[in-house]
């Protein structure tokens, strides 16, 4: 994490994929890359690993928004709400979930 923190994403990105091969059912590893994709505009590889880290956490609320965000990056907007909706229904954070409430009133004009 301190090479995202520097943002240093390339860094990080093999250090996630490091942690990966040590524990491949760590979804936290895998939503941290996203974030690390998702800084470099790869959101096609992003969303790849959120879903993944959904997968292995379904409860893993950041995930479905971190997902969201990159659809909406993508222009999916339909997906996004999906994501930022499903936010709202799982997550303990209230302002996670108000930043979720953000996106969906947007997408929702």
């Amino acid at each position: 994490m301190a090479y995202y923190y520097k943002e240093q994403y390339d860094q990080a990105l093999a250090d996630f994929d490091t942690a990966i091969e040590l524990d491949p059912n760590m979804a936290a590893a895998y939503a941290n890359r996203g974030d690390s994709y998702s800084h470099n505009g790869q959101y096609d590889l992003a969303i790849t690993d959120y879903t993944k880290a959904i997968e292995l956490d379904p409860d893993m609320a950041l995930a479905y928004y971190s997902r969201g965000i990159a659809y909406y990056h993508k222009g999916q907007n339909d997906l996004a709400l999906a994501d930022f909706t499903k936010v709202t229904q799982i997550s303990q954070d209230p302002n996670l979930v108000n930043e979720a409430k953000k996106y969906i009133q947007e997408l929702s004009k």
